[in-house]
């Protein structure tokens, strides 16, 4: 009968040094794999968010210009008149020419009495 040679201590420890490497060296490469998958998911999601990004912006151009194209035909309004000063303006404004002598007791009255409409 033949009798089979049992390896020794060095070739057992060479074995597990392989088996060892061997994982090792597959772990590093499934590693790389799956950083560099992520990283090739996320560049395709920002590539999308961007392409979402400008078709957005696009649109919103698009209706600002609409709106501006609209705002210059419309017709300019008209001008809006000048806002008459209140009661109470008028009244101080004669009370003033009163006080500086410009406007006399009896005009002063008729103007106060206009302005009240009495």
């Amino acid at each position: 009968m033949m009798m089979r040679r049992r390896r020794g201590l060095v070739g057992a420890m060479a074995t597990t040094a392989v088996v060892a490497g061997t994982a090792g060296a597959v772990r590093h490469h499934q590693e790389e794999k799956w950083a560099n998958q992520q990283a090739q998911q996320q560049a395709d999601q920002a590539t999308y968010q961007n392409q979402q990004d400008m078709a957005q912006m696009q649109q919103q151009m698009a209706q600002m210009q609409q709106q501006q194209a609209q705002a210059a035909m419309a017709p300019a309004p008209a001008p809006a008149a000048a806002a008459a000063p209140s009661l109470t303006d008028q009244l101080n404004s004669l009370a003033q020419m009163k006080a500086s002598g410009i406007l006399s007791d009896a005009e002063f009255e008729a103007a106060k009495a206009k302005l009240l409409g009495s």
